[in-house]
């Protein structure tokens, strides 16, 4: 059976591959980047004339505009992969004054999430981009109260979408299914061209695993599970995400940004 699936930061990278994939198993593809000419470009590498949607998701009211746009001509979505990411910016505070790693990497994919929610099924799947890199999140930092560097920031964000992804598949029992997943590191992205030197490994290694979170069955019953793609395992995210109140902590500190 086909499926339509929403994938975001699909112009390049692990999105763009996954989506191809996609396509090519017969699967509607919905293609969100931020640069119209890339995205146009992105269509024509996915084949099959894809819908595409353009938005900055470091601004969150052009994610809810992005959201309203897929409302307005899907009445069903099959899986949500939240892909997009960034881990190094010229300019990594937003006009508001949130780090922009929070807000791309974490927030905007929770309020995508959220407001897409009525059009996904109990069948269906949220697949969220986490890392390997995770560490405790510094919620003043979140809220834009400290700067930090580079990686600082990237880790953080990626244990926050761990922790928001085990939350709401707490809120959702009967599904869909929400999964945060590992990849794998290091691959050949131009995330990890820009920030570690490196070509990095096959794309194929993280676009495989994220149309398998998405589609398989032996995921349907993992929501607030998180796969770790580098032990190719359901594992353990970073040890602060099992502490309720550093989860409680963050969970506040997100609706707040958001609200």
């Amino acid at each position: 059976m086909t499926k339509t699936i929403l994938i975001t930061g699909a112009t390049d990278g692990i999105g763009l591959l996954t989506a191809k994939k996609l396509a090519a198993a017969g699967h509607t593809v919905l293609l969100h980047g931020r640069s119209p000419a890339k995205l146009e470009k992105a269509a024509k590498t996915v084949g099959g004339a894809p819908e595409t949607y353009v938005a900055d998701l470091s601004d969150l009211t052009q994610v809810a505009a992005l959201a309203d746009a897929v409302l307005a001509k899907h009445d069903h979505l099959d899986g949500l992969i939240n892909n997009a990411g960034v881990l190094r910016l010229p300019s990594p505070v937003t006009p508001s004054g949130l780090d922009a790693r929070f807000v791309v990497n974490t927030l905007a994919p929770y309020v995508l999430t959220q407001r897409l929610l009525s059009i996904i099924p109990k069948t269906g799947r949220v697949v969220n981009l986490s890392s390997a890199a995770q560490a405790p999140v510094d919620v003043q930092a979140m809220m834009g109260a400290r700067r930090m560097d580079h990686m600082e920031a990237y880790a953080q964000s990626k244990l926050a979408i761990t922790i928001w992804s085990m939350e709401l598949a707490e809120r959702l029992p009967l599904g869909p299914a929400v999964i945060a997943v590992n990849p794998g590191s290091l691959l050949a992205s131009k995330m990890v061209k820009e920030g570690f030197g490196v070509a990095g490994n096959d794309l194929s290694i993280g676009a495989d695993i994220l149309i398998k979170a998405t589609l398989d069955d032996s995921f349907a019953a993992k929501s607030g599970a998180y796969f770790d793609n580098d032990s190719g395992r359901f594992t353990a995210p970073h040890h602060a995400a099992s502490r309720p109140e550093h989860r409680t902590e963050v969970m506040q500190a997100i609706e707040k940004l958001i609200s």
